[in-house]
């Protein structure tokens, strides 16, 4: 199953969801397809598509996944890197009016670099990146949440 998440963001990204769609009739997604829209409004007989999906089955949806496409949201970057899965990203766009401005591209461009994760820098690069998701073997990544609380505990200690 291909998770596909969209964020909370209150304005569409219609783009990614309807290319994922277009994908999937032309039979280069077989699996099932699984969105979470947030505020993107789309119907279709292709994916299941929810608009938000409480926490506790998301985290089970992401458990299960193969794939995690997603916007440029460094939560949902991480939340499927935790979990170990392949990672494609596709950022809002301000041109689109799909965000304020273009800080996705460069969450997306420092975590692909770093061998995370894979990036479709525009909607038309994501059949090419599917193909070479196949292939992909993401680097672990190791959270420093730890260290940066003990930084904070050794600074309020001094």
């Amino acid at each position: 199953m291909i998770l596909v998440t969209l964020g909370t963001n209150d304005k569409s990204f219609v783009r990614l969801i309807q290319k994922i769609e277009d994908l999937i009739v032309r039979g280069i997604i077989t699996e099932e397809v699984v969105v979470q829209a947030g505020y993107t409004k789309y119907e279709s007989e292709h994916m299941k598509v929810f608009d938000l999906i409480p926490m506790d089955k998301f985290q089970d949806l992401m458990e299960k996944c193969s794939l995690l496409i997603t916007h440029g949201g460094v939560g949902t970057i991480i939340s499927g890197l935790t979990k170990d899965k392949k990672v494609i990203a596709v950022p809002r766009l301000k041109k689109y009016g799909e965000h304020v401005n273009d800080h996705q591209l460069q969450i997306i461009e420092n975590f692909s670099e770093s061998g995370y994760i894979l990036a479709a820098y525009d909607v038309e690069d994501l059949e090419d990146v599917l193909l070479k998701a196949f292939e992909f073997k993401p680097q672990k990544y190791e959270s420093n949440t730890t260290h940066m609380i003990e930084l904070v505990r050794k600074f309020i200690d001094e």
